[in-house]
């Protein structure tokens, strides 16, 4: 059993380096897009395109990057359970705050151009996914951490919990995959170089998250 269980931790560590790999040249390909072909990233720009930019880029790094990060750090770092659950859930309230100014920022961007809110797939996605990262981390926070439920009740919404928030990863990375989809076909774009690295971006993304869901369905049987 001992043996087992060291199989699986080995394969876990290995599946969350790569995780971080795909993540890590997810996050420079976003830069690099908004940066060098977008024209920048700035919420409080009198540039629409500037204020949209934001969008993409927190949420990538708090609804993707960082709720990956604390799904691994939770369940594939060897710490006491304390430790693991409280880096658990900062790392998702800073997922969050990061997500509402994501938010925030492609609002003000129809504001600013008069345009439309939450009419297409990718924004129903995005919104229903945010309601319930809400949910997610208020009954989690509620239940796990303070006040803390009794032992029975925890028990009975751990499988819950862990299988949401799996979900949610991967509704986040629908969202993205969409609203990246979504902007590429606004643009209309004849350079492809930036088509291509779009699509880029967005494989890596998707399978950041792959390996991260790999990482934590290995890791529970550590």
């Amino acid at each position: 059993m001992d043996s087992n269980r060291a199989i699986y931790r080995q394969s876990a560590s290995r599946l969350t380096v790569v995780a971080h790999l795909f993540g890590i040249l997810a996050f420079i390909l976003m830069l690099v897009w908004l940066l060098h072909y977008r024209g920048g990233i700035e919420y409080h720009s009198d540039n629409s395109n500037r204020v949209f930019n934001a969008h993409p880029f927190f949420m990538y790094c708090g609804f993707i990057f960082l709720v990956g990060e604390a799904m691994m750090a939770y369940k594939t770092v060897l710490s006491r359970g304390i430790v693991k659950k409280s880096i658990h859930m900062i790392l998702h309230l800073i997922a969050l705050c990061l997500g509402i100014v994501g938010i925030c920022a492609v609002f003000k961007y129809h504001d600013m151009i008069n345009a439309e809110d939450v009419y297409s797939l990718h924004s129903w996605i995005g919104l229903f996914t945010f309601c319930l990262f809400c949910l997610q981390w208020v009954l989690g926070f509620s239940a796990f951490m303070f006040p803390r439920a009794a032992a029975p009740t925890r028990a009975g919404m751990l499988p819950w919990h862990v299988s949401g928030g799996r979900a949610l990863l991967y509704m986040a990375i629908c969202a993205a995959l969409t609203g990246l989809m979504e902007k590429s076909a606004f643009l209309d774009l004849k350079n492809h170089r930036e088509s291509r690295l779009i699509n880029f971006t967005g494989l890596f993304v998707l399978l950041f998250g792959i390996f991260v869901d790999l990482s934590v369905a290995l890791a529970r049987y550590v």
